[in-house]
């Protein structure tokens, strides 16, 4: 494959970006405007888009240098959903005016999005959904009810499937859609979860009207448009880039170092397990980003984000144990609209609370076993005898 921009050519475009922007000087929006209008948001992105059609791999090089220089980034933990979800979603379905309209505000971090997919009785089984699209000339109007929405109560646009043809089998009669979180006709509910924060909504939808010119693909194939999302947003969660000995696994041998005292034999060898797993995972994770860098993300990604949930839930159950009375200690139960999930800043009860959520959130664990089983390994697939009936006839 021939390098369209060596590493020395994308250096010396940041460095000129630093020159142009001094970061101790320059407004933090205005540096990540001008950073995305450089090409050096994400290069492998078309130029015009944030990108230069570069590999994806020189991206490392332009953190390094901004990182170095003390420039700011885009807060990737507050716009997760629209970075790793959102935007490659648009990328590769949205039109030209879509891609325009959208991605560098994005990016920069002045719009938030949110995803609007699973419902009370579409969960596990997204493609069961009811959320009705009717079209009326040239707008849709939508009714339905979302759940788990992370970040709707600061979100300005969303990403939304809903049905559009009840006489369909259930996969083929769903269109994608951006929705605008401020219509009227959307409701935000908070939806408290154990830990006593509403980290997590309700999105109720009356009468929304949504143009057609904010659908994404074509009419009637929104399961396909959303794979793109799922396969991103498995990776997202389950492949984020840690340091060795980063992310919980960090925290509870750093415990673990500090408090001698808290020792046991049986303790040490389940820490060391552990510790091994965690490490395995996040070599999986390293190997996984490089096959990214020449395509597209697959099921693969669904194995890292089983293996996310189950170490996480596992090592926070070690760190409750090893504190002993202190692990029961909770530090605050006051209700909360965080717009992020800080798991290494809060306690350790509520991280053994929070790390329930990782086998259902992005995914079931039991849906990614499928996954990767059917995927993955080429294992038959589980029969099902819903497949050709038309979602309208189907039991619910």
């Amino acid at each position: 494959m021939t390098v369209k921009f060596p590493a020395a050519e994308i250096r010396r475009r940041t460095r000129e970006l630093l020159a142009a922007h001094p970061p101790a000087t320059t407004d933090r929006t205005d540096f990540l405007r001008a950073r995305f209008d450089a090409g050096l948001a994400w290069v492998h992105y078309p130029v015009g888009l944030g990108g230069l059609d570069a590999p994806r791999f020189l991206q490392h090089v332009i953190d390094a240098e901004l990182a170095e220089a003390g420039a700011p980034d885009n807060d990737p933990r507050r716009i997760g959903i629209g970075l790793g979800m959102a935007a490659p979603t648009i990328l590769r379905y949205g039109t030209d005016e879509q891609k325009q309209r959208f991605l560098r505000p994005l990016w920069v971090g002045e719009e938030v999005w949110c995803q609007l997919f699973s419902e009370p009785g579409a969960g596990s089984d997204l493609a069961a959904l009811g959320t009705r699209a009717v079209k009326d000339g040239d707008t849709w109007v939508v009714d339905g009810q979302k759940v788990w929405t992370s970040s709707a109560h600061v979100a300005r646009w969303a990403i939304l499937i809903a049905r559009t043809d009840p006489d369909l089998p259930k996969h083929r009669g769903i269109s994608y859609f951006i929705c605008d979180m401020t219509d009227p006709g959307v409701e935000v509910r908070p939806l408290r979860q154990i830990t006593g924060e509403a980290e997590f909504n309700e999105v109720f939808l009356t009468g929304v009207r949504i143009p057609d010119s904010m659908r994404l693909g074509p009419v009637g194939d929104g399961w396909k448009v959303a794979q793109t999302t799922l396969m991103n947003e498995r990776v997202s969660i389950g492949g984020a880039r840690i340091p060795r000995e980063g992310g919980m696994i960090g925290t509870v041998t750093r415990t673990w170092r500090e408090r001698p005292e808290l020792r046991t034999h049986d303790l040490h060898q389940r820490l060391l397990t552990l510790w091994v797993e965690a490490e395995v995972a996040r070599l999986s994770g390293e190997r996984l980003r490089q096959q990214l860098m020449v395509g597209q993300p697959g099921p693969e990604g669904s194995a890292m984000k089983l293996a996310f949930a189950r170490l996480n839930q596992q090592i926070s159950g070690l760190e409750v144990e090893l504190l002993g009375d202190e692990g029961l200690l909770y530090s605050d139960w006051t209700m909360s609209r965080p717009e992020l999930v800080d798991f290494t800043g809060r306690d350790a009860g509520y991280r053994y609370l929070r790390s329930k959520g990782n086998s259902i959130e992005g995914g079931t664990s039991e849906v990614l076993l499928n996954i990767v089983a059917e995927r993955v390994l080429g294992l038959p697939p589980e029969p099902r005898n819903d497949k050709d009936v038309a979602w309208k006839d189907l039991s619910r």
